[in-house]
């Protein structure tokens, strides 16, 4: 698993994303569109992940409640990866990046394209689009297995 989060640029989305405003989502080709504020509170932009393979993947409220515990949490384990603020990923006050996810052709889930629960992944090929979404029941070397495809 190691190999697997070095291989990649992983970037967990607990975040609070801003970009495309409102409904320009929908007309967004790549996640290089969008931008999202990182752990620190400043403002990335996806352009940053363009050319790498990436995953985004939700990690919902079980995580401790403020950014810095987040930040010293994932320090502890020595997380290697970029780490966002918190966001929605459902309903109306979903992030926008969240909404395009879903809405994309292999983003779709497999009964329907609300995000059930933590841990669902969305690989990301070179060009910033989606290839394919995991559900969090599925095994995380199948996300590796798929993820040396497009490196």
């Amino acid at each position: 698993m190691r190999n697997f989060l070095r291989s990649s640029v992983l970037f967990s989305l607990l975040l609070h994303m801003v970009s495309a405003e409102g409904e320009d989502w929908q007309t967004a080709k790549s996640i290089y569109e969008f931008s999202a504020k990182d752990i620190d509170g400043n403002m990335v932009s996806l352009e940053k992940y363009r050319g790498h393979v990436c995953i985004i993947t939700n990690f919902g409220k079980q995580e401790p409640g403020t950014e810095e515990q987040i930040k010293s949490f994932a320090q502890s384990y020595k997380a290697e990866f970029d780490l966002f603020s918190k966001i929605d990923v459902n309903g109306p006050n979903a992030h926008p990046l969240w909404k395009w996810l879903k809405e994309q052709p292999n983003g779709k889930g497999t009964f329907g394209n609300y995000i059930k629960w933590n841990f669902t992944k969305f690989l990301i090929d070179k060009e910033g689009k989606v290839v394919k979404r995991y559900s969090p029941l599925q095994d995380p070397n199948e996300v590796e297995k798929d993820l040396v495809n497009y490196l």
